[in-house]
């Protein structure tokens, strides 16, 4: 669904019997580009008929894992550990799921989050945000004797993280009965995004119960631990290199050690992966193409949200029925434009511009 079309589905839900002239007019388009995506509302089978009637079947993606408040610390100058830096502060709402979830409904994907958060000022604030952008909590859980999730990330004068500490203690409280309170709402999803933040036996439950292609977003090389009994269960896999190095067990030093590993999550069920390598690119690979895919130099302003973009980038590559080539092109310019913000979300994420950027780059 275009971003056009969730609009005129949201007005269209306010008020089911606004005419199109009434429509055009409160977007500031014709009445027959109204009528053309109307039309499109009706072949996607989320419009029946006349008045509107809004179809029970909405498309959906869920994404299960963690929110959380990003603190973000940047330098003025070289960093100096072990020192008091001058530099800036920035506090941003992340959360590796919820932050797929977040790019996800900027490029018009209808998405819920099951999450955990505190009932404090951070997990309010995460709260409203989702309100805001569109994104669907109501199904998330609020807790009244946790935290919120947190994250304090500082940043060297690169745009990289140079240490972080996160303080995710809430996720021990992400139990099995909570998936199954949703179950028939996950069973009617698209597809599913997790991330490792949350306990081994929620990620082996959902992969073990859901026949619905699951996305996973490894985190980081001691969290990836979790799955790595279950690895070939996952439909698209989206590790670093360091993480698919502990998952398969071979030390990546070269292009073949990549093909190597691909090959190792291919081969015990994984359809898609593409371990990321930073500045040096893409490797992905699934039954029909292996491949490098090298990505453009940028000027890193925070790194922070880039992996999340690109999952997100996946997911609707999988929606809209890409091949991996173009899957590949698309995530990582989403990537790029995250790379371009402070912000772990960049304000700016949408089709629109990640085409751009695909031209501009040359991807």
């Amino acid at each position: 669904m275009t971003n056009r079309e969730r609009e005129i589905l949201n007005i269209i839900k306010d008020n089911p019997l606004i005419s199109q002239e009434e429509m055009a007019s409160m977007l500031g388009i014709t009445r027959s580009s109204v009528a053309v995506h109307i039309t499109n509302l009706m072949k996607k089978g989320l419009i029946k008929g006349k008045g509107y009637i809004l179809s029970d079947e909405d498309e959906y993606v869920v994404a299960i894992g963690g929110a959380n408040i990003d603190l973000l610390g940047f330098p003025k100058g070289k960093l100096n550990l072990r020192d008091s830096n001058p530099g800036r502060m920035k506090i941003s709402i992340g959360g590796v799921a919820r932050n797929i979830a977040e790019n996800l409904v900027r490029l018009g994907v209808n998405t819920k989050l099951l999450t955990l958060v505190g009932d404090d000022l951070y997990g309010k604030k995460i709260i409203e945000h989702s309100k805001k952008i569109g994104l669907d909590m109501s199904l998330s859980k609020v807790l009244d004797i946790s935290q919120t999730s947190t994250y304090l990330s500082i940043q060297d004068d690169k745009g990289d993280m140079a240490v972080a500490l996160s303080c995710m203690d809430i996720y021990d409280d992400f139990k099995v009965d909570y998936i199954k309170e949703n179950e028939g709402m996950i069973k009617k999803s698209k597809c599913i995004v997790l991330d490792t933040n949350i306990p081994e036996e929620i990620i082996k439950y959902i992969i073990e119960n859901f026949n619905i292609p699951v996305f996973l977003d490894t985190v980081s090389t001691n969290k990836a631990m979790k799955v790595k009994n279950f690895i070939g269960k996952f439909y698209c896999i989206k590790p670093n290199k360091y993480e698919a190095e502990v998952l398969s067990g071979i030390k990546i030093e070269s292009e073949n050690d990549l093909k190597r590993a691909a090959e190792y999550f291919l081969n015990r069920g994984v359809k898609k992966v593409f371990i990321t390598l930073g500045e040096d690119g893409i490797y992905y690979g699934d039954e029909s193409r292996l491949n490098l895919f090298k990505t453009p130099k940028v000027e890193v302003k925070n790194a922070t949200g880039a992996g999340d973009a690109f999952v997100a980038g996946l997911v609707f590559a999988y929606l809209n029925d890409f091949d991996i080539h173009s899957t590949a092109k698309f995530s990582t310019a989403a990537s790029v434009l995250a790379l371009l913000s402070e912000d772990t979300i960049n304000q700016n994420m949408s089709i629109e511009n990640i085409n751009y950027i695909i031209k501009e780059m040359g991807l």
